[in-house]
């Protein structure tokens, strides 16, 4: 009778980061997706819908802020049940009103559940997440503002792509909590991160049915070809990463080739249009943090 043993290496985090990459292979080969979003921000979802003074501007206000629990509304709404006449819903603001408030608390009281269940990071890790964080704001922001000040689109959808746009980074963090010797070198993790979260990406939004023009934004086989102003909503969005001010802590992108990109792309714009642009995108991005710090 032979035995076959497994080798292990030496290194703690390889065997970790083996097991790790295991483990995403088979979320993406089953399907079985979970996503912890932030507590705080799905309690302050709670009070705000709890608050008899708010209105529903300012419950959007506060959604718009998640990524996940936006996707979720977007599906609900685009479900048979609330939709019968197959209408696409791509704007959270339409999406809440047909879903109505009931269904967004208890989307949110779902979303919490899996909040618990989430290990806490490490105070490095939390740094990071919030990184990225703020570099999604800044993405989604700048999304809105080029959409919303060139009339090209729906603001509202260009938003939301551009908080998802980040969000199979946020779900391979969330479960390398389950690996902590994985937090002690957040370099060789995030490259780990940078080769995974393209498909991660696309299959969260697979299976939360965003729609195509969202999904889209990750299609690398398309890329920007310049034109002005940009017609597809990834073009939007390619515009917006080259714009935000804050780094994607896991691409490892050089800021002179970044800026030399988003000359390139702008170069027949007017200074006054992009001084208005990015003035929308300082105003959204502001109104954001708001919703989410309170």
């Amino acid at each position: 009778m032979s035995t076959s043993l497994e080798v292990q290496s030496e290194d703690p985090f390889e065997n970790a980061l083996d097991a790790f990459s295991r483990t995403i292979e088979n979320d993406l080969a089953t399907r079985q997706l979970t996503f912890p979003t932030f507590l705080d921000l799905t309690i302050r979802i709670k009070r705000v819908c709890d608050d008899p003074q708010a209105s529903l501007e300012d419950i959007i206000r506060v959604i718009r802020a998640d990524p996940l629990l936006s996707a979720r509304i977007i599906r609900l709404a685009n479900s048979v049940a609330l939709n019968p006449y197959n209408r696409s819903f791509t704007s959270i603001s339409e999406a809440v009103r047909r879903v109505g408030l009931v269904n967004v608390r208890s989307l949110a009281y779902a979303v919490a559940t899996e909040q618990l269940a989430a290990e806490s990071r490490s105070a490095d890790a939390r740094l990071v997440a919030s990184g990225l964080w703020m570099h999604t704001i800044d993405v989604a922001s700048w999304s809105y503002a080029i959409t919303r000040h060139l009339r090209i689109g729906d603001p509202d959808t260009a938003l939301f792509a551009g908080m998802l746009s980040s969000i199979g980074q946020f779900y391979l963090l969330a479960r390398a909590t389950a690996h902590p010797v994985l937090e002690q070198d957040l370099n060789r993790l995030g490259e780990f991160i940078g080769l995974w979260h393209e498909p991660v990406s696309r299959a969260l939004l697979g299976a939360l049915e965003v729609p195509k023009t969202v999904i889209d934004i990750f299609d690398d086989g398309n890329p920007y070809g310049g034109q002005w102003p940009p017609v597809e909503l990834r073009d939007v969005h390619f515009i917006a990463g080259l714009s935000a001010d804050t780094p994607n802590p896991f691409l490892r992108f050089n800021s002179a080739a970044k800026l030399s990109l988003l000359e390139a792309t702008t170069q027949t714009v007017p200074e006054q249009e992009l001084s208005a642009l990015r003035a929308d995108a300082r105003d959204s991005r502001n109104g954001l943090l708001s919703a989410l710090r309170g």
